[in-house]
Parts: C-alpha cells; structure tokens; sequence
C-alpha cells in the first residue's frame, strides 16, 4: 500500500472533537497522554486546532494551539500544521471513516503516526487492521504508543 494523501474530504464533517490513541509521537508529543484534539474550521482555508494532553506522570491537564493549514491545489488530505510560525510540517490524512468516526494522520517520510477517533476508545479488529494497513503503507508500528484514555 502506498503512503499518500487521500484525495476527499469533507472538512465540516473533520471539525470537532478528536481522541488520540495511539501514536509514533513527535519529538514535541512524546510524553503526552491522554491527548485530545478540537479542529475548527476558519476563513475555509485552515484549522484553528486545541490540544489538550497530560504530560507522562503529571496529572496536571495542558493545552497548546496551532493551526492546519489545506491548500486547494493539492489533495484535501494533504496539509501542514503549524505550531510555531512561520515553520509548518507535513501532515497527511492517509485514512478516514466513511462516518468520520476515526482518521489516521501520517507523514510523507511515514516519520510519525497518529490514530484518532471521535470516542476515546475503539473497538480491537478495527484497532489491529488500521494497525496493518499503516505497516503495509511503510511505518513502523512498532513504535506506537497508547494515549492512554481511560
């Protein structure tokens, strides 16, 4: 399977609350948990994005905001977030729910990896064929790790 961008999506519907469950964390995340994700639509060309997480052994709940960003002349699955202006990273929805029920974000380079659904868990043969297809499509998911939402 190919590592890419899917071509369609419906950004109203992507909008909203997002659980992270399992994660090739980023350098930056790496010792969160419990992370959630609020995207807001803006001016139809980006994301106002909430996230808010607990730092490993820190029961103390966090937040930082971003911004994604899409751009008309690529796949809709094809953005770049922006944590710190002016850098922005690559940040490709590689799969989604016909339902918007989950969506998994991946990277060009299949560097990090973030599995997310709409409730905090899900159920496991959907957890364990995501999981499959996403080493198929070249990450290393041996290195996910859980959110740990309870």
């Amino acid at each position: 399977m190919e590592n890419k961008p899917i071509g369609n999506i419906d950004y109203k519907a992507f909008e909203g609350k997002w659980y992270s469950l399992y994660s090739i964390p980023t350098l930056m995340d790496k010792n969160w948990k419990q992370t959630t994700e609020t995207y807001t639509l803006k001016d139809d060309d980006h994301f106002d994005v909430l996230t808010t997480y607990h730092k490993e052994g820190n029961p103390e709940e966090k937040t930082i905001t971003s911004k994604l960003f899409f751009d008309e002349d690529r796949p809709d699955g094809d953005m770049k977030a922006q944590f710190l202006w002016p850098f922005k990273i690559g940040y490709w929805i590689i799969e989604i729910a016909a339902d918007y029920s989950y969506v998994v974000v991946g990277h060009p380079d299949e560097k990090y990896l973030f599995i997310m659904a709409r409730e905090p868990k899900m159920e496991a043969a959907l957890l364990v064929d995501i999981i499959e297809r996403c080493r198929e499509k070249g990450y290393d998911v041996s290195e996910l790790v859980s959110q740990e939402h309870f």
